[in-house]
Order: C-alpha cells, then sequence, then structure tokens
C-alpha cells in the first residue's frame, strides 16, 4: 500500500487559520491575499523574538481553532482505505494529545502523526518511506521532490507563488488533489 505524507497547517487546515488570532493580538486587518511570505513576521512590527514568544503562547489555541480546509475531510476519508496517511508536521511534538483531538473532533482519517518540531521534513519523509507529499510550504516541497525523488503535491496560496521543478504539482485544493492521485495510483 503506498504511503502519501501529508503536511497539517496550510494544508489539511485553511492556510488563513493564523489569521483572525494575528488580526485580533496585533490590531491588524490582514487578509490570506496579504501573505506574501510564508514567514509571518512582515506583517507585524515587532521582533523576531517577541512574536516568536507570542506565536508559542496562541499556538494551543491557534489549533484547537483552526478550519479544515475545504474537501480535506472526504478526501481524506476516501484516501483512508487506499493508502497509509501519514501527517507530518513542523508543530512541536508537546502538541501532540491537542492535534490527535483535533483529528477525532473533525473526524479525520489518519494511520501516524509525527510531529517533529522543524520544517525539515526530509528525514521523516525518508524514514517513513513515503512515496508521496501534500505540502504548503514551497521550500519544503522543492526539497521533498529533490531530497526524497518523489512527487509533491504543492497547495496554492498567496506565500508559495514561486517556480516550482517538475516534479512539483501545484494544486489549488483538495478536489485536485484526489483527481492527481487518480491518475498517479
Amino acid at each position: 500500500m503506498k504511503r502519501i505524507g501529508i503536511d497539517i497547517d496550510g494544508t489539511v487546515t485553511s492556510p488563513s487559520s493564523i489569521l483572525p488570532y494575528i488580526n485580533r493580538a496585533f490590531k491588524l486587518n490582514v487578509t490570506l491575499d496579504d501573505v506574501k511570505e510564508y514567514d509571518l513576521l512582515h506583517l507585524v512590527d515587532i521582533p523576531r523574538e517577541q512574536f516568536a514568544e507570542w506565536f508559542k503562547g496562541a499556538e494551543p489555541e491557534i489549533y484547537k481553532g483552526s478550519p479544515l480546509a475545504e474537501g480535506a475531510r472526504e478526501v481524506l476519508k476516501e484516501w483512508a482505505n487506499s493508502y497509509e496517511l501519514y501527517f507530518i508536521s513542523a508543530r512541536a511534538s508537546h502538541l501532540l494529545d491537542l492535534t490527535r483531538q483535533w483529528f477525532t473532533e473533525n473526524e479525520l482519517s489518519f494511520h501516524h502523526i509525527e510531529l517533529i518540531g522543524t520544517h525539515n521534513k526530509i528525514a521523516t519523509a525518508k524514514k517513513y518511506n513515503v512515496d508521496l507529499f501534500l505540502e504548503d510550504k514551497h521550500d519544503n516541497a522543492v526539497s521533498i521532490h529533490e531530497e526524497c525523488g518523489i512527487p509533491v503535491l504543492l497547495f496554492d496560496t498567496p506565500y508559495n507563488r514561486d517556480p516550482i521543478p517538475e516534479g512539483v504539482i501545484r494544486i489549488s485544493n483538495w478536489h485536485e488533489a484526489n483527481k492527481w492521485i487518480k491518475k498517479w495510483k
């Protein structure tokens, strides 16, 4: 059975999940179209350390309240019978219980969840021998494809529009991912 590696934030969750929290905390009115870089520091006028401290404190609330990306539940439910679904996230490992609870509450199918605490997912993708990866972070998508030699589906967002190599496939939503995977299978 083929194994699919899947990022969580911005892929399974809506890429705009964090924005209401940033808007409230920093008195902004940012929309997803304003987010031109993955690193959100450009949205706020504070030092990186201060933003990191805010994010660390806000993470549990953000992750508990993250809305699902449209179509994710239905597609993952369909895939659960044909593929092993391995969720590999940059979230810190201490958030595993909260993450599993969110998956359960949102009725999401999964075989394994790995929170690695870093954006470098190559070693984990290799460790679990994934055959395909789904991601929203541009440099992750490119490096996973290049280092693991597997196709990567990149969920299109305003913050990941740099050019992509052949083997990284830009998709708009979960239904497009499902269509692509049916052809790949």
